[in-house]
């Protein structure tokens, strides 16, 4: 009965921390720069295993983050290591499965951001008639929770997926427009089965890969 009894204490505290958001007071990144992985096929940039806060223990409570977000810019394709939540050179911050944008109570930007249901490769054209949210204090232009922006929580299997068919919509810190699709949440692109322990499942986990397509030039047309 105890280790029924921790299991489920482990996954409850697992879920909470999947789900709440790092502290928007905390500034400074987690991520290793050597961690991740770029690569560009024509006007397409993949990246693959982007720190985003990444579990760095289990203790008494369950695991634990560092409760930093990592930032990235997306004309450069890299980590902004100084970034902060006050200057304009980053464009999106990943924690957990939190994702903000340089906007509103997250940065000065000029960004913003809404969910298109639809095919990353289908979607050609920012409608003329569109509206992009801004963060605000604990509510996101990328809505956060199960089955609301990006990602699905499998309660019972603690496990988080990205949902296919879910574009986000991206006006970047300087105006421009770029459209992402959430690949894998997990290391290496690899979900953990239903079955895998808990530690795996959590040490494994915030690892994003991602593609998206970036205008420099302005244009709402990709």
């Amino acid at each position: 009965m105890k280790k029924m009894n921790l299991k489920m204490a482990t996954l409850a505290v697992a879920t909470a921390v999947f789900f709440i958001a790092c502290k928007d007071d905390v500034i400074l990144p987690t991520a290793n720069p050597n961690a991740y992985n770029v690569s560009v096929n024509g006007n397409v940039v993949t990246v693959k295993n982007l720190p985003a806060d990444t579990i760095v223990a289990i203790g008494a409570t369950g695991p634990y983050g560092a409760g930093k977000f990592t930032y990235f810019n997306v004309a450069t394709n890299q980590i902004v290591v100084n970034a902060d939540t006050s200057n304009n050179n980053w464009d999106l911050a990943f924690g957990g499965t939190t994702i903000k944008v340089n906007c509103g109570t997250s940065g000065p930007g000029n960004g913003g951001a809404f969910v298109y249901t639809g095919t990353f490769d289908a979607f050609t054209q920012v409608p003329t008639d569109s509206t992009f949210r801004t963060d605000n204090a604990a509510s996101y232009a990328i809505t956060k929770g199960s089955g609301k922006g990006w990602y699905n929580y499998d309660g019972p299997n603690n496990i988080v997926s990205a949902i296919p068919g879910r574009v986000l919509v991206i006006r970047t810190a300087t105006g421009k427009y770029a459209k992402v699709e959430i690949l894998h949440y997990y290391k290496g692109n690899v979900t953990p089965s239903t079955t895998a322990s808990d530690s795996i499942k959590a040490f494994d986990s915030r690892y994003y890969s991602f593609r998206y397509t970036y205008q420099a030039n302005g244009s709402t047309t990709f």
